[in-house]
């Protein structure tokens, strides 16, 4: 399977969960315009054009563009929350919760670059209370993976002074991913996910056992 084929199926299992098929071909469309013009060059007439509807089908599912953005910002962050919570909730000690918690953060940011573009860079555009809520979702990431490299400073893991400083230059590094990230690119998913896991661990100061030895 060819590169643009492995980034169409992670597209479609991203939003495996809207329903009814129109309603999934046009988060499907808003994300790729989106992605490409950003969301105020963007206009529902782009996104219908992208899905194959006329504008009036558009608003059968969504009653505005900022709508669609808010959906795609919700599963987006959603599925961000579950990554943090799984490996915050993981056994085993905080380094191999850590490495975890960056591994699958930032692979998903690589596989599914074109819909974390959106996500992150576009909050901008929600409405007050849609902006509200999203923000909500990204305070409870960042206090689940605080609370990793919480627990790693004080059981002696980590050597990290700023707790709350580190956190965020963590997820900023895995967030950049998406910025950069192509999929014809020289890494695959799963290498950035472990590249990063293994430069954030040295970050903190953690043990990293030499693979040679």
């Amino acid at each position: 399977m060819g590169a643009a084929a492995e980034r169409a199926k992670a597209e479609n299992e991203e939003w495996a969960g809207v329903t009814p098929d129109a309603a999934r071909r046009l988060v499907g469309a808003a994300v790729q315009a989106f992605a490409e013009r950003g969301y105020h060059a963007t206009t529902t007439r782009d996104i219908a054009g992208r899905a194959g509807m006329s504008p009036a089908a558009l608003y059968i599912h969504y009653k505005t563009k900022e709508e669609l953005l808010y959906r795609i910002s919700g599963i987006g962050h959603e599925k961000a929350l579950r990554i943090m919570g799984a490996a915050a909730e993981a056994g085993g000690t905080a380094t191999e919760r850590l490495a975890d918690a960056v591994r699958t953060f930032a692979r998903w940011h690589a596989e599914h670059h074109t819909t974390a573009r959106v996500i992150q860079y576009e909050l901008q555009a929600l409405s007050t209370e849609h902006y509200a809520e999203i923000t909500g979702l990204r305070r409870r990431t960042d206090r689940l993976l605080r609370g990793i490299i919480q627990d790693g400073a004080d059981g002696g893991e980590f050597l990290v002074d700023d707790v709350p400083g580190t956190t965020l230059a963590v997820l900023s590094l895995c967030v950049d991913v998406a910025r950069w990230f192509t999929a014809d690119g020289p890494r695959t998913p799963d290498e950035v996910g472990a590249l990063y896991a293994d430069l954030v661990l040295r970050m903190v100061g953690a043990r990293v056992t030499d693979k040679n030895g």
